[in-house]
C-alpha cells in the first residue's frame, strides 16, 4: 500500500505530460487548417459549445464561430498563425489550457488563451477562445 501511495503522483505527473502533449498536438493541427486554409477542418476542433471572444462580442456555438471565422480563409494566403508555448491540464484530465503567440502577415504580435475539454471519445474540442489586443505602446494605468 505504502509503495503504491508513493508512485501514484509519479503516475499522475506521466499522465498529465502525456496529456499536455496530446494538447499540444492538437493545438498545432487546429493552427495548421489555418496554414493549409480548411475551413471545414477548423471547424472540426469546435466544440458544440464553444465560445469565442472578440473585440466585441462573442460567438457563441460552434456554427456561430465557425461564421465568423470563415472570412479569416477566404484569401490564398492565410492572415495570421500561431502556436502553443504552454500548455497546462487539470488533474482530472478533463480540461486544459494553451496558449502562445499568434503573429499576423505583417509582423504584429499578440497571444492567444485557448481551453479545450476532452470529450467522451477522447479527442479535444476548444470550448474558450481569446485572442489578446495587440499592444503598440505601454498605457499608463488610471
Amino acid at each position: 500500500m505504502f509503495l503504491l501511495m508513493m508512485l501514484s503522483p509519479l503516475v499522475l505527473a506521466n499522465n498529465i505530460k502525456q496529456l499536455e502533449q496530446e494538447v499540444w498536438n492538437t493545438e498545432l493541427a487546429f493552427a495548421k487548417t489555418m496554414a493549409d486554409r480548411d475551413h471545414q477542418a477548423f471547424t472540426s476542433f469546435l466544440a458544440d459549445d464553444a465560445i469565442f471572444l472578440g473585440n466585441k462580442s462573442a460567438a457563441r456555438g460552434k456554427q456561430a464561430v465557425a461564421d465568423r471565422w470563415a472570412k479569416f480563409f477566404k484569401k490564398e494566403k492565410a492572415g495570421f498563425a500561431w502556436k502553443p508555448e504552454k500548455v497546462e491540464v487539470l488533474d482530472n484530465g478533463t480540461l486544459a489550457l494553451s496558449t502562445g503567440p499568434v503573429w499576423d502577415d505583417i509582423g504584429r504580435f499578440h497571444t492567444y488563451t485557448s481551453i479545450w475539454r476532452k470529450n467522451a471519445s477522447g479527442q479535444w474540442k476548444v470550448i474558450f477562445d481569446k485572442g489578446d489586443r495587440y499592444c503598440t505602446k505601454a498605457k499608463k494605468e488610471p
